[in-house]
């Protein structure tokens, strides 16, 4: 019944302000609207809210993620903009931070500044 329609993404943040300069300004991701409620981003078709909150604990796993086509000069571009990929033991990471899945896709993880873990997916 879903599957035509978009996903509306919801991520959380302390800090509204120091949120938007990483998302906007570090990730690139386009601001549609910016309120006490929530900044309202968009990433190609897809739109994600960035909601304050009084206390956040982040989630250990990936909250949200981006398909890529050439993962390695994405990584390399947001490493070059103070990005700094997650390493996890027991995965065989790179150099960059970048996974290869026993299927072939390959990934690599970051942090926003509230500790909730991205990623960037080359499948």
């Amino acid at each position: 019944m879903l599957a035509e329609f978009d996903v509306i993404a919801f991520v959380h943040t302390t800090d509204a302000a120091r949120a938007a300069q990483f998302y906007v300004g570090v990730l690139g991701l386009e601001l549609i609207e910016e309120s006490p409620f929530a900044l309202v981003l968009r990433s190609g078709r897809s739109m994600i809210r960035v909601t304050p909150v009084e206390s956040h604990a982040a989630s250990p796993h990936t909250v949200l993620g981006w398909s890529v086509g050439d993962l390695s000069p994405v990584i390399d571009a947001l490493t070059n903009r103070g990005v700094q990929p997650l390493r996890y033991d027991g995965l065989d990471q790179d150099e960059r931070g970048i996974w290869q899945a026993p299927g072939g896709a390959r990934v690599a993880w970051f942090p926003d500044p509230d500790g909730n873990v991205l990623s960037l997916t080359q499948l």
